[in-house]
């Protein structure tokens, strides 16, 4: 039987290493060094107020005010991955709990990929049984201009065979309609969204399909898997566990704007939602990270995904920013890490199956097989 509820406390501890492993900041670590500047106050923007937020919405919509009162934004060198919680420490847990992992500032597929192996990964942990993860596109404003007018005359064509309640919402938001017609089981002729991607989607959507298989990350595609024109745009997906969704996620470009209007980029979330209960204890002061992951390259990236699932079984102390592009920005968060080892991978190792282990104080290198690396780290931890 799935739970529906889970201890505050485990749903924190596993949040931790999760956004540890896959290279998500806590939004605290960011805020709390934000502290002392300027700060914006307030609630919501003005302009959101016209739109209708639904609760995964509400969930993201929270987490870019405290984004935007700490002023933390990417860079164009530097993405940021975050993870965020609504798990307070030593108060007891609110009665829905809601774990965010985001990628801001990052246009590429791999942003999503990141954040899905990060979301599943967390999705197993909790609830011990493999989760489905559901996936479609609904693409950018092109795109989903084109398929509001397929659905348009979608249900007027079949106005006499719909439930009324479908036919009549469609002449308010042919979106909602679509949805009201999926959960009747009234979708089998129901335009399909991939079918009608720009150029640019269709390119992000296989670039993303590409991601997934090449990592070995089982998914479906889920034609009927659908999202709001206002707040979610090109991919979405869901992950369920014995048929209940647990977690929802997209990219909100658009919605990104009412917090940051003067520096537009792209954004991408997911938020895990369960019941929760009891109190999450104070971090103890942990140990320091002996290795940080550096890597450069799409071979070097997909392995690395991977290898994070490793790393976290055997329980090395390490972290890496897969996201991240640049290698000199990932030596730069190494650095401040303070790891003593960085474990190197380029195009060429991740070619040949390796890495390359370098002792920073010394600049000893040592050439490691990938094959059974987790447990050879640990012999320099």
């Amino acid at each position: 039987m799935t739970r529906d509820t889970i201890p505050a406390e485990e749903l924190l501890n596993k949040a931790r290493a999760v956004g540890q492993y896959y290279g998500f900041t806590p939004l605290a670590t960011l805020t709390a060094s934000a502290r002392g500047g300027a700060r914006a106050k307030g609630g919501y923007p003005d302009t959101l107020a016209l739109l209708e937020l639904d609760p995964t919405a509400e969930a993201v919509a929270n987490f870019l005010k405290h984004c935007q009162q700490a002023a933390c934004a990417p860079t164009q060198r530097q993405p940021l991955f975050v993870w965020h919680t609504n798990i307070a420490q030593g108060r007891p847990a609110q009665k829905k709990a809601t774990i965010q992992f985001h990628a801001l500032g990052s246009d590429h597929a791999i942003a999503e990929a990141v954040i899905i192996r990060a979301i599943l990964s967390l999705t197993r942990d909790l609830f011990h049984e493999e989760p489905v993860l559901r996936i479609n596109s609904m693409g950018d404003k092109e795109t989903r201009a084109r398929y509001a007018r397929e659905l348009s005359n979608f249900f007027k064509k079949r106005s006499g065979t719909l439930p009324e309640e479908c036919v009549t919402r469609s002449k308010q938001d042919v979106f909602l309609a679509a949805e009201f017609t999926i959960a009747r089981e009234c979708a089998e002729e129901l335009p399909v969204p991939t079918e009608h991607l720009s150029d640019a989607s269709r390119k992000r959507f296989e670039d993303l399909l590409e991601y997934l298989e090449m990592t070995e990350t089982p998914f479906e595609l889920a034609r009927t898997l659908i999202s709001r024109g206002s707040i979610w745009n090109d991919t979405c997906f869901e992950i369920t566990v014995g048929g209940h969704r647990v977690a929802w996620g997209s990219r909100y470009n658009d919605l990104v704007r009412h917090f940051f209007p003067g520096t537009p980029f792209s954004a991408v979330g997911a938020v895990f939602q369960i019941g929760s209960e009891g109190m999450a204890k104070a971090k103890s002061k942990s140990s320091r990270l002996r290795f940080s992951f550096v890597h450069i390259g799409d071979e070097a990236k997909r392995i690395s995904i991977q290898l994070a699932e490793e790393f976290r079984r055997a329980h090395v102390p390490l972290a890496q920013d897969i996201g991240v592009e640049s290698l000199t920005e990932q030596l730069h968060l190494a650095e401040r890490r303070g790891s003593p080892y960085l474990l190197i991978m380029g195009r060429k190792e991740a070619l040949e199956g390796s890495a390359i282990l370098r002792n920073r104080k010394t600049q000893e290198q040592t050439t490691l097989p990938l094959e059974g690396l987790a447990e050879r780290l640990k012999l320099f931890a």
